[in-house]
């Protein structure tokens, strides 16, 4: 996952943790804006776009739950994860309420924290290109034109697909020799993640498949445990 040049919003009220937390990000090729509590987090927030906040709960002037609010307010889309010292049932329970993508009790591995921003800031990615418009694709010498539900094989006659085919074989083709993950599949299309709809993708997968092994430069392949990956040769 390409890290560089992703802002992220820190707010933590401790000086020293702040500073280590922002220069350990920066390392891993992260811009940090540090903010030393709600008040000017918010502040910094509204003359800036930044791709991930990271939010300190317990803070003087704003705590943390009042800041996400407000950011969510301003936008419902920025990904928040909360730091906090408690592990208080509720206090999660009122943190993911308030809008939390993810939690982490301090003190924390900071490797478990980068990894978390990673899986956040690619979900968003994948989100955001599942949301594209696009509908025509060149995939190897098929082309899929998935308003109308048509694969189409060189200059042969095109091959209607089902709703759930086409719309797997396109959100393939928008993530063609990269990750499609499995679980952005399963929620976009099926609207729910769980072992018998994970099952039902598997069957249209290899439908898909069938479809496509007329052209030995392109196939589909099972990337085990995340999800699979159109992959077009020359292409």
């Amino acid at each position: 996952m390409e890290t560089a040049q992703k802002k992220i919003l820190l707010v933590e009220d401790d000086p020293n943790f702040g500073i280590v937390l922002k220069d350990y990000l920066s390392m891993n090729d992260f811009d940090v804006t540090l903010a030393k509590n709600g008040m000017e987090g918010f502040e910094k927030f509204k003359k800036d776009n930044f791709d991930i906040c990271i939010l300190d709960v317990m803070m003087p002037y704003k705590d943390g739950f009042t800041l996400a609010k407000e950011i969510r307010e301003k936008n419902e889309n920025v990904p928040i994860i909360f730091l906090t010292a408690k592990t208080m049932k509720e206090d999660v329970l009122k943190g993911y309420k308030a809008g939390a993508d993810d939690y982490l009790n301090k003190p924390f591995d900071s490797e478990v924290l980068l990894m978390k921003l990673k899986a956040i800031l690619q979900r968003k990615a994948s989100n955001t290109l599942a949301d594209s418009k696009q509908f025509e694709f060149q995939i190897g010498n098929f082309h899929l034109n998935s308003k109308l539900r048509f694969l189409k094989y060189k200059e042969e006659e095109p091959i209607k697909l089902s709703p759930k085919e086409n719309e797997l074989l396109r959100l393939l083709a928008l993530h063609e020799n990269d990750l499609m993950p499995r679980e952005l599949a399963l929620t976009k299309i099926w609207r729910d993640d769980n072992y018998f709809t994970s099952r039902s993708m598997d069957v249209y997968i290899a439908k898909l498949r069938k479809y496509l092994k007329r052209d030995d430069s392109v196939e589909i392949l099972n990337i085990h445990g995340e999800g699979f990956r159109l992959v077009v040769k020359n292409g």
